[in-house]
């Protein structure tokens, strides 16, 4: 089924229901917005000579022209590849070109920077809210393209965080897949009412975007065109039944703004993408009540390999309710989650191995790279490159990256495991720990530490703390003070940088 279809099932059945906000602001109902989307598509046939399977790179910030874009994409029959807005230009480049991208979208920010990376190999740059945008929007609507279930609908690029971005081919089908996860698994309650799109439109909240198409909910764009903690407070008391996907990072600047702001009217925070530490999950259940959910996921299987929901988030007397607060979740619905050893043999609860995944979630291949492909999909299961282990009840507990674990004397050493202890501390605000080489242990374990703005903390008082907490071989052999961790776009912490500057320390 073309992924499509079910935004011009939700126009007909629901046609006055409000689908597109800025703000606070409708501007487009759900009859406007599959209008809108099969004269784009019709336009990208007929004006730009697109052709079905054709790739079309959108280098967008979050504006509401997005969905209609991602959807005329899929109603005309090509794929959908959204780009971080935030990228270089060299990134843009080597995406437009891995991809052989046909045609591009832009925000008027990002056309001078799209052009001059794409004029080798793109036929057509478009800028929204132009001329020849509106062109496209008037030609005559046509009706959804036949995509058989395996065809290509969105390249996902990985964050490239340790070398060349690959393009990650998700299908009709697992695209389909993976919005059914997130109803039985993510968030099962309805209604659906609003779902706000302060992360990028390119990630999570882009993927997310496609469950609440099909239950008609409004999609709301916040007016800065990403996250801004006390915007989000505001389209909280704005939007009744407001629910959001956020990185980790974001929940903790939400947790930094005073508690001053009415949240009675959030349905639902939904968290992903990287860490969220025990210590920041306590303080959001206090701050806003069981209205918390997780996934564990990756653009290979997006958002969908396990899930902690609301409901376990507010489970207090089970009596390893911490323990479950630590862990990623359980298995989502779509998919099959092992926990493997070195040979591929399954792992008995409590031993630690490699995540991998099967299911109608995961993707088809690295778009254009058999050898990536073959590396990571073997015998049909997803090998995700993360440690983890289940429990006896099927809760999985992410360890750490197989590439972040630290092998010192021997012994394996999960970072997480620190910086999860670390993060108690009154006065520390982030943390990061990596392996360093040390000539008689083989590595060494380092810890980079954000303080919070009013500490004065020193290695002596980390190290004493770290002694009370946690054996002795675990603890870092030393503590480096920095202002900020290097991130990604996404948020994500970048060891592979961590571990460039240590080594030229």
């Amino acid at each position: 089924m073309n992924i499509a279809s079910h935004l011009s099932r939700v126009a007909r059945v629901w046609p006055e229901g409000p689908a597109v906000a800025v703000g606070t602001q409708v501007v487009h109902t759900y009859a406007a917005l599959g209008h809108r989307v099969s004269c784009l598509a019709a336009g990208m046939h007929d004006q730009l000579g697109l052709r079905p399977g054709d790739r079309v790179l959108l280098a967008l910030k979050n504006c509401p022209a997005y969905l209609e874009l991602m959807y005329a994409c899929w109603h005309a029959g090509l794929v959908a590849v959204p780009a971080n807005a935030k990228l270089h230009r060299d990134e843009f480049a080597y995406i437009a070109g891995n991809c052989e991208a046909a045609a591009a979208f832009t925000t008027p920010d990002l056309t001078e920077t799209i052009a001059a990376a794409c004029d080798d190999t793109v036929r057509a740059v478009v800028e929204i809210d132009t001329d020849r945008y509106t062109a496209l929007l008037n030609a005559a609507p046509v009706s959804v393209a036949n995509r058989r279930a395996d065809d290509a609908a969105w390249l996902f690029y990985t964050s490239g965080t340790t070398g060349r971005p690959k393009g990650a081919t998700l299908t009709h089908r697992n695209l389909n897949a993976a919005f059914l996860g997130y109803f039985a698994d993510v968030d099962p309650g309805g209604p659906w009412r609003a779902f706000l799109h302060a992360a990028p439109m390119s990630h999570g909240s882009g993927l997310y975007g496609i469950a609440n198409v099909v239950q008609g909910a409004c999609h709301v764009i916040p007016d800065s065109g990403g996250f801004d903690a006390n915007e989000v407070y505001a389209l909280i008391e704005a939007w009744p039944g407001l629910s959001f996907f956020a990185a980790p990072t974001m929940v903790k600047r939400l947790l930094d703004v005073p508690q001053a702001h009415d949240t009675s009217n959030l349905k639902l925070i939904i968290y992903g993408g990287g860490p969220m530490y025990v210590e920041d999950c306590l303080k959001a259940l206090e701050r806003f009540g069981p209205k918390l959910s997780q996934l564990y996921g990756q653009g290979e299987s997006p958002m969908t390999i396990t899930a902690l929901n609301a409901a376990l988030h507010a489970d207090r007397q089970h009596p390893r309710w911490m323990e479950r607060l630590a862990s990623v979740g359980v298995a989502q619905t779509p998919v099959e989650v092992r926990v493997v050893g070195a040979d591929g043999s399954r792992l008995s609860p409590g031993d630690v191995g490699e995540v991998v995944v099967k299911g109608d979630t995961v993707m088809a291949g690295y778009w254009g790279n058999p050898r990536a492909s073959a590396d990571t999909i073997r015998d049909g299961w997803l090998h995700t490159g993360d440690m983890g282990s289940f429990d006896a009840d099927g809760f999985l507990t992410l360890k750490d990256r197989s590439k972040d674990m630290i092998i010192s004397g021997g012994t394996n050493i999960y970072p997480r495991e620190i910086e999860e202890t670390l993060l108690t501390h009154p006065d520390v605000a982030e943390v990061s720990v990596i392996g360093r080489e040390d000539r008689e242990w083989g590595e060494v374990v380092v810890a980079y530490v954000v303080a919070n703005d009013r500490a004065v903390l020193g290695s002596d008082d980390l190290d004493a703390f770290c002694l009370e907490k946690m054996a002795r071989f675990k603890r870092p052999k030393d503590y480096r003070f920095v202002a900020e961790l290097p991130k990604n776009n996404y948020g994500k912490v970048l060891k592979t940088a961590l571990r460039e500057r240590d080594a030229g320390r």
